[in-house]
């Protein structure tokens, strides 16, 4: 795990040294063991690592560099299947000078192209300069585990692992740092801002799945791989959970290789109880897991885990947190770069401070619900009778709609009048939704719906959780169920085998893991991991809320203060429930307040 950043220049203007050395010292707390910069001003380009030391921990110094001196390569992840492709490369004669996954790739680049990509399995964000082609390439894994932003004004692109290391580069040129108000847009109908856009209107993601190459000419971008390759099949429940347990299991060895101490979160939920059952499996000492608990039993599920722990052997640490973490959201925030409206990133980065004392990788549950239908909107959705019967366009509308935010007339009401103007004809739906309804309609529609959010939910919001709260204190999270014979054989399966008819989620999952688990834990009611902070926002701390969202000078400009304070006064007076749509706004006000910094 580390971070990435550099630049191509396509006039071969090259960029000061002391800008370079920023870009890595924002990049500081994702790689605090160790930096390396591979630069070539005369050709305009530099590619460099900050390096959170995991593999090969001696030989592992990042740029990795071609014999010739015409290649070099950095990565931001891990190549869970290094050692297998280092013994074919072996065989085929190469020699290999360490242990490090990097060093893999270099080879693998070497003897087939940009095509190795698709030999990788793991999570990854890797830059490669190859001086022979003299051109810059930018790869991206499957799913968007790692992330990775772009900043092209056309001449000159930034690259790096996260926002904050390619903003004080940029904002030379103040159009491609300033605020998108259509990303801003969108925002407001997912809680995230869904990818490829970002708050700023010059900085991109490069999609996952996704190469992109960079030369003197222009770009080229392609998509490597997608799981809308997949064709569902039916299953005889035997076969399917072989195939499930067995991959899983696979996966999760592979995600235990590392030369530092590692463990696991663990809730006592169904999908981080079923990696730490099969992490038992493949090590001798007790497994290490880390769970917070809290002193309010609406939100503690610290009983599951230990329940889990027990039975598993593990050799289990919990701490008591404080519930109103509010304190922490400008940290959170920070590290995000953008505007979040989810609260579960403060106890995720709480747990992930408890585990940074005693490793270096954890391995997660995340993937489980999008895969395999675990959240209450599918069931809720998919409950309606006439949710299999609907028109197609009416039901990726309609499912659309069910899981906004703020629906189009709401963000219409809220908005400035000239905001209004600018923004009424742009549709969050067909800008950012239809286009994977569109690529997955030979799915069927839970399917449809599981798509959508693999392909925004999970890099817009749900993986970012892991990777910048992990990051943020220095360890790596590695999530088996993201494996990619784990989400083509999900894509492969009929839905039926993940919402049931009388609407049981994870419904062959649950089955499949219950022999390993126990039914206890397979069949508990799932509890989502967040904070009432809907609670504060009536209480304790709507004076804050209140402050903070009046002294916004960006929630000004956008909102009508009237609508806002009508909002917060019916929360308060419970008289409506608008505790996600606060949330966002208030996110929205706090990234501005660390922008500003």
């Amino acid at each position: 795990m580390c971070g990435i950043f550099g630049y191509w220049d396509r006039a071969r203007r090259p960029l000061e040294a002391a800008a370079i050395a920023g870009m890595a010292q924002k990049l500081v707390h994702r790689g605090p063991d160790d930096e390396g910069v591979w630069s070539q001003p005369a050709r305009g380009v530099a590619i460099g690592n900050r390096r959170l030391s995991i593999i090969d921990i001696g030989g592992g110094h990042q740029p990795f560099v071609s014999d010739d001196g015409m290649v070099a390569v950095v990565q931001n992840g891990e190549i869970f299947n290094h050692i297998e492709l280092a013994a074919d490369l072996r065989r085929q004669g190469v020699h290999l000078k360490t242990g490090s996954d990097t060093e893999v790739i270099l080879r693998l680049y070497e003897r087939h192209g940009i095509g190795f990509a698709s030999m990788l399995n793991g999570m990854f964000a890797i830059a490669i300069d190859d001086a022979r082609e003299d051109a810059l390439y930018l790869v991206r894994d499957r799913v968007g585990v790692k992330p990775l932003y772009v900043c092209d004004d056309g001449q000159r692109m930034l690259f790096a692992s996260e926002i904050k290391a390619i903003v004080p580069v940029a904002q030379a040129s103040p159009a491609l740092v300033a605020t998108d108000l259509v990303a801003i847009h969108h925002y407001l109908s997912f809680n995230y801002i869904p990818a490829p856009w970002t708050i700023h209107q010059g900085i991109k993601h490069v999609m996952p799945g996704t190469w992109m190459k960079f030369k003197r000419s222009g770009v080229e971008t392609q998509r490597w791989w997608s799981l809308a390759d997949q064709q569902e099949r039916d299953y005889r429940f035997e076969e399917w959970s072989e195939d499930f347990m067995a991959i899983l299991d696979d996966a999760t060895r592979i995600r235990l290789r590392a030369d530092v101490p590692f463990g696991a979160f663990l809730s006592g939920g169904v999908d981080s109880s079923t990696i730490v059952g099969l992490m038992a499996r493949h090590v001798k000492a007790p497994v290490k897991t880390f769970c917070i608990g809290f002193e309010d039993p609406r939100y503690d599920e610290s009983a599951f885990a230990l329940q889990a722990a027990r039975r598993f052997g593990c050799d289990h640490t919990m701490e008591v947190a404080e519930l109103n973490m509010l304190d922490q959201w400008p940290r959170v925030l920070y590290h995000l770069d953008q505007p979040h409206g989810d609260a579960s990133f403060m106890p995720t980065l709480r747990v992930s401070e408890l585990a940074a004392k005693h490793v270096k990788v954890v391995l997660t549950g995340d993937g489980g619900d999008e895969l395999f239908a675990g959240y209450d909107k599918y069931a809720a959705f998919f409950a309606r009778p006439d949710a299999q019967t609907l028109p197609d366009g009416t039901f990726q509308r309609q499912y659309f709609d069910s899981i906004s935010l703020f629906s189009t007339a709401a963000k219409s009401a809220l908005y400035q009048p000239e905001i209004c103007d600018q923004l009424g004809g742009i549709d969050s739906f067909e800008q950012a939704a239809k286009p994977w309804f569109d690529e997955s309609r030979h799915f069927d529609r839970i399917n449809q719906a599981l798509y959508l959010d693999m392909q925004l939910l999970l890099s817009g919001n749900n993986l970012a959780k892991p990777d910048r709260m992990g990051m943020a204190v220095g360890i790596e999270a590695r999530t088996p169920f993201l494996d990619y014979r784990m989400m083509e054989l999900a894509f492969r399966s009929r839905s039926a085998t993940k919402l049931s008819a009388a609407g049981d989620k994870k419904h062959w999952f649950k089955k499949a893991a219950a022999p390993l688990i126990g039914d206890e834990l397979a069949y508990r009611k799932k509890q989502m991991f967040t904070v009432p902070v809907g609670d504060w926002f009536r209480a304790e701390s709507y004076v804050w809320l209140n402050t903070t969202l009046g002294h916004s000078g960006l929630v000004g400009q956008l909102f009508q203060s009237g609508v806002i304070d009508s909002m917060l006064e019916r929360h308060r007076h419970g008289s409506a429930n608008f505790t996600r749509e606060l949330r966002a706004l208030v996110a929205l006000a706090l990234w501005e307040r660390n922008a500003a910094r």
